[in-house]
């Protein structure tokens, strides 16, 4: 296995009953497009903080018991980037109700107020000192064989996050602001709901 690999394991159809996590999940997926209901879930990626990421390939049956299960254990906090997304593609594809929720976007827009830069590239680089690259952004994610550098970039999505985590908390806190932040991440079950449903872009609270 190539040199920063080792610390990489991929399932194929589900994660084994076997893998453990802590209280904490880093959770992240991939897809065949960014359409909710037209490009199929391909892959989800978890880490539990420790260095080591678990990438599930998943087969077009969704037939992931383990999985599913892990991400609807209401007593496992997921942490996410941008999870409207990924919550709204585990809703459509594997039918599950994926909370609590944590997402690193919403808390970089709730207290890096100083930037418009809210992506995860660049979040990670300020809050955990990590640059990351997002060359395999846009691949072929329903290949039957994922590629090292695919593999890799699966990842590095989730290997930081708890660390990326804490750092926006404690801006948060600083700001006052993680009230807020908490009902937000209690809200986006129903904002994924709303994509689902058909207003991806409508602001339903506007008054026109």
């Amino acid at each position: 296995m190539p040199d920063g690999m080792n610390n990489i394991t991929l399932h194929r159809g589900d994660l084994p009953a076997s893998v453990r996590f802590g209280k904490e999940i880093a959770v992240d997926t991939e897809a065949m497009g960014l359409n909710l209901q037209r490009d199929a879930l391909c892959v989800v990626q978890l880490s539990a903080g420790d260095g080591t990421a678990h990438v599930i390939q998943l087969d077009r049956s969704f037939n992931c018991p383990n999985l599913k299960a892990l991400m609807a254990d209401t007593s496992k906090l997921k942490i996410f980037h941008f999870a409207r997304f990924d919550v709204a593609m585990m809703k459509h594809w594997l039918g599950i109700d994926c909370a609590p929720i944590w997402c690193t976007k919403i808390a970089s827009k709730l207290c890096r107020t100083y930037t418009d830069r809210h992506g995860l590239k660049d979040v990670s680089r300020e809050i955990a000192g990590v640059d990351m690259s997002k060359a395999q952004q846009s691949t072929d994610w329903g290949a039957a064989e994922l590629t090292d550098a695919q593999l890799q970039y699966c990842a590095n999505d989730v290997l930081h996050l708890h660390e990326i985590k804490a750092g926006l908390e404690a801006m948060l806190k600083r700001e006052g602001r993680m009230e807020l932040a908490q009902a937000c991440f209690d809200f986006l079950p129903v904002r994924a709901e709303l994509d689902l449903q058909g207003w991806p872009e409508t602001d339903i609270f506007a008054h026109s």
